[in-house]
Parts: structure tokens; C-alpha cells; sequence
């Protein structure tokens, strides 16, 4: 059975005329762009791909283009959600704090309801 599997495969790899490789493809320069706090491509953001490719002779700005109203977009949603889910946290550790304090004062008052000793014990303690 190995050996019917093994020339098999050697059949298949002569027939082949691509290479097989089993590295991780890395893409040139992503270790430099990000040391230098540039992004990970060339594309990602940057004057390059947010500000217009022409403008009018008389001044006027270009339209946007389709990919930048995308991604205007798409960071448009991004800083809503940062604001939501930082409200969102905000509500939840005012709550925190609010039934943390709700909790101190109820065992205050179970604290408060207890029987005080009475009699000699009491007038001792107070010495």
C-alpha cells in the first residue's frame, strides 16, 4: 500500500511543472513600515489613498472617489462604536459602584438592627 502511494505521488511530482513550498508568505518591508508607524501596505491609509487624485484647474476639489467614501464610512462606524462601547463601560462601573455602595449601606443597617448588650456588660464596655 506505502509503496503503490509512494509512486504515485512520484508520478504526480514529474507531472508537475509548479513548485510547492510550505513557507509563510511575509510581504516585503511590513516589519520596516510598522517600526516606522506607517501601516502594514502601502494602501491602507495615507495622503496616497485618502486625498483626491486631481483636483479642477480652478480650485475646486474632486469628488470623492468610491474607495473614499468606503472608508469614510467605515471609520465613521468605527469612532460610533468607540463612543458607544466607552458609554456603554461608563454605565456599567457607575452601576458597579452604585450597588457596591447599596450593599456597604444595607450591612450597615442589618449591623444597626442587632440586639445591644444591656445591663453591667454595657456599662463596662462603655469604660
Amino acid at each position: 500500500m506505502a509503496v503503490a502511494l509512494r509512486t504515485v505521488c512520484a508520478a504526480v511530482s514529474r507531472q508537475s511543472v509548479r513548485a510547492f513550498s510550505s513557507t509563510c508568505v511575509t510581504h516585503a518591508g511590513i516589519k520596516w513600515r510598522l517600526e516606522n508607524g506607517l501601516p502594514r501596505g502601502g494602501s491602507e491609509y495615507g495622503p496616497l489613498t485618502d486625498l483626491p487624485d486631481w483636483s479642477f484647474a480652478d480650485g475646486r476639489p474632486a469628488p470623492l472617489l468610491k474607495g473614499q467614501i468606503r472608508r469614510q464610512k467605515q471609520r465613521e462606524e468605527f469612532a460610533r462604536r468607540a463612543v458607544y462601547l466607552n458609554a456603554e463601560m461608563d454605565e456599567g462601573m457607575k452601576q458597579w459602584h452604585e450597588s457596591k455602595e447599596a450593599k456597604k449601606q444595607k450591612e450597615e443597617h442589618v449591623k444597626s438592627l442587632l440586639l445591644k448588650p444591656k445591663g453591667n456588660l454595657f456599662k463596662q464596655k462603655k469604660k
